[in-house]
């Protein structure tokens, strides 16, 4: 295969836009969790400690909490269908891209230093193809129902009718 077909493979699966994630930030990830046939959305909030790949299809970052005194690291693609979105929650000054060695501290000594920064600005991602698709979805359901209203409402007015003929004959009968 040549490489040119691998790159548009690749940018196909990419989304059209990602938040712009890094090291020492706290986002606030929505990721879409199937189980026993149903779905949810499942909020997982933590420091980022790692970013890989920011250009890639592939591009990750690992995310790390404290959940009842236990460190849980998670990693997430950003280009993945599961992950819906990404938002950043606090800015930290940091001099590394892998921040494992916060993984051996707790407490006070694994504080990061916030910096200002505009939230709205970063986590405004707008995928306008999505948006678009959503419209067009939104509008096929409207077009539907509309359909089934009207097949209801002709149902209906049948059934009027079928009955109006029944008393018809009724009061023939009667009479």
């Amino acid at each position: 295969m040549s490489f040119a077909l691998i790159q548009k493979v690749n940018d196909e699966q990419k989304k059209a836009a990602v938040v712009d994630v890094r090291s020492g930030d706290t986002v606030r990830v929505h990721q879409k969790i199937k189980e026993a046939g149903k779905e949810r959305v499942q909020i997982f909030e933590g420091v980022v400690i790692r970013t890989d790949n920011k250009k890639q299809h592939t591009s990750r970052i690992t995310v790390r909490k404290i959940a009842s005194g236990v460190g849980v690291e998670k990693s997430f693609l950003l280009h993945s269908a599961n992950v819906l979105k990404v938002e950043v929650v606090r800015r930290s000054k940091v001099r590394r891209n892998f921040l494992s060695y916060l993984r051996n501290r707790s407490g006070k000594s694994a504080r990061l230093t916030a910096v200002q920064f505009d939230r709205e600005k970063i986590n405004d991602v707008r995928d306008l193809e999505a948006e678009k698709a959503e419209e067009e979805a939104k509008a096929a359901a409207v077009a539907e129902a509309e359909a089934k209203k009207a097949e209801k409402e002709a149902e209906e007015a049948e059934l009027k009718a079928k009955q109006a003929a029944v008393e018809a004959a009724h009061k023939e009968n009667e009479a």
